[in-house]
């Protein structure tokens, strides 16, 4: 049994010698000499049920390396189950037992236990040895911002009526079946087609009475479903399956208010509802409105992003609302510092983030030159030492540019399609480890 189970290892870490198997197999190799690493995977996964089929589980390592491959091809679950299985370069990455066929359901499960923390420790990690190699000591660094989409349709405030009435009748659904307890009628067919009229009604004062109907539609559901919560309090009604009903109310009620609040003042009342006060959908509540421009209104999270001269991606931050590029300057500066112990030597961001208080701090942080893409009323030698300098920064700058457009194409920055805000930093960091992982073993390939 020994020697067959060493023969099995053999043939399981067989790689194809195309370009693509070459480079799972070097990224492999750096996984294999960090195996703390897994240590804190393990932490994160801690009680998750890591049963595939038959009598074993995948391991903490599995787990891991399956969770980069998704990220590397931007494969769904469906799919990663079917190439782990199917590919030999694959099922040798993931280091998957002969006897597993994970379901894509186990693998969800999982994969998405593993925090954005600890993928971002994971980075940390790669980037000491990336130093240690001299292909990036974060003496040179670039600054940019962008954006993630979260998965979610256009907040109007008629779809978001009609997913507050669809949610509840679901809700109230499950109630009765469950426990009988209240009587309801449905009106997600109705507030389907409300919400249509609404779309298609080309005038304000057409859609009002629509919207009207669709209001009381939607405070008729929360009535009986306030009834209904009321209802099984009263019957002292316990065991999972209500905890599970009671949390998933606590959630949407206060959102579905909300939603049915700032129609009211937009529609109703003509009032400006600000930003922070909207509610942008009932599933990813945590959803911001990024402004890019005058005209273009973007529904995710702002990102900001430091790359080195590597085009490794350093540090990423998720932020929270929108806030100007000029105010998470300084806070960037200090990640950098937090991570090398030192401060860079040069450091070069786009015109959004100047001013001349970043730039008097950075500099008495002991950065030689702070460069901004656009002056912004400071001067060149206030900057850098030469205008050679400054041009030189300037052109390196916009290699950040390419680094954020093969995230968004490749690594799938341009929308998050997992929930909620822990996964989506976790989404976002996954996406950056196995950008950098890539990156990394090419790196190492080319010096080697």
């Amino acid at each position: 049994m020994r020697l067959l189970q060493t023969i099995w290892n053999k043939v399981t870490n067989i790689f194809t010698k195309n370009k693509i198997g070459q480079e799972l197999e070097g990224m492999s190799q750096w996984l294999d000499s960090h195996p703390e690493v897994l240590e804190w995977v393990a932490e994160d996964l801690g009680s998750k049920e890591l049963k595939a089929t038959g009598r074993h589980g995948m391991s903490v390592e599995t787990v891991l390396r399956a969770a980069i491959l998704k990220q590397s091809w931007q494969l769904s679950y469906e799919k990663l189950s079917f190439h782990i299985v199917d590919s030999v370069s694959c099922r040798a990455f993931v280091r998957l037992d002969n006897e597993l066929t994970p379901k894509k359901s186990s693998l969800q499960i999982s994969i998405s236990a593993i925090r954005d923390k600890t993928w971002e420790r994971i980075n940390r990690c790669m980037l000491k040895d990336a130093a240690a190699e001299k292909i990036e000591n974060g003496k040179k660094v670039r600054v940019d911002s962008t954006f993630t989409e979260s998965n979610i349709h256009e907040p109007s405030d008629s779809s978001l009526l009609y997913d507050s009435v669809r949610v509840m009748g679901r809700l109230l659904e499950n109630c009765q079946s469950s426990w009988g307890f209240t009587k309801y009628h449905t009106h997600s067919k109705q507030a389907k087609q409300l919400a249509r009229k609404i779309l298609y009604s080309k005038k304000s004062s057409q859609k009002e009475p629509h919207y009207r109907k669709l209001v009381l539609l939607a405070k008729d559901n929360l009535k009986s479903l306030n009834k209904a919560a009321d209802d099984l309090v009263t019957a002292c009604t316990k065991g999972p399956s209500y905890e599970a009903w009671h949390t998933e109310v606590s959630n949407y009620r206060p959102l579905i208010e909300g939603v049915i609040a700032q129609t009211e003042r937009r529609v109703f009342n003509n009032e400006k509802v600000p930003a922070s006060e909207k509610v942008l959908s009932l599933f990813e509540s945590h959803t911001d409105i990024i402004v890019k421009k005058k005209d273009e209104v973007y529904f995710g999270h702002k990102l900001n992003l430091t790359s080195g001269k590597s085009s490794m991606i350093l540090d990423v931050v998720v932020e929270k609302g929108n806030p100007a590029d000029s105010e998470q300057f300084l806070p960037m500066v200090e990640n950098q510092i937090e991570t090398y112990g030192c401060p860079p030597r040069q450091i070069t961001a786009d015109g959004s983030y100047a001013s001349k208080d970043n730039l008097e701090k950075a500099k008495n942080e002991g950065i030689k030159d702070v460069v901004f893409h656009k002056k912004r009323g400071l001067e060149t030698e206030d900057m850098a030492k030469s205008e050679w300098v400054y041009q030189q920064l300037k052109n390196f700058r916009a290699g950040i540019e390419s680094n954020i457009s093969c995230l968004k194409r490749v690594y799938g920055f341009r929308r998050c399609i997992w929930k909620g805000l822990s996964h989506f930093k976790a989404y976002v960091w996954s996406g950056v480890i196995a950008y950098n992982l890539a990156l990394f073993t090419r790196l190492r390939k080319e010096s080697g």
